[in-house]
């Protein structure tokens, strides 16, 4: 098997994932997974798509990630594994789609306004 390429995104965070069939190793920026994600929650919202399809250990997979703090790049990483995973089989595709992981979550940070005090956003909102 060849090499599949997919890329994820989630806020500022970009993530490029390179799939080849495996003994299970993940690097991300040439680190180690366990030592990258050191909290099992991330872990877990990483290895997610990989779960649900049973193929945790098939594929050998290495990441470049940038942008973004630490969640951001996981959940960005979560986006591209899946979307691999489709291109590697597609019947792969409705389990992982019924989970929500091959939509690309758009919310952002929501910009600083002027004449507000440090990093305010907007006024609570009052009908009264």
């Amino acid at each position: 098997m060849s090499i599949t390429h997919a890329i994820g995104r989630r806020k500022t965070a970009v993530a490029r994932v390179f799939f080849k069939e495996g003994s299970g190793n993940i690097t991300i920026n040439g680190r180690d997974f366990k030592s990258y994600f050191s909290t099992g929650i991330l872990q877990s919202k990483v290895l997610q798509p990989l779960k649900l399809t049973g193929t945790e250990g098939a594929f050998d997979i290495k990441v470049n990630v940038q942008g973004g703090g630490i969640t951001g790049q996981a959940e960005a990483i979560r986006h591209a594994f899946s979307r691999a995973l489709c291109l590697v089989n597609a019947e792969y595709r409705p389990t992982l789609k019924a989970e929500g992981l091959l939509t690309r979550d758009p919310r952002m940070v929501e910009r600083k306004k002027y004449g507000r005090k440090k990093a305010r956003k907007r006024f609570q909102f009052s009908k009264r």
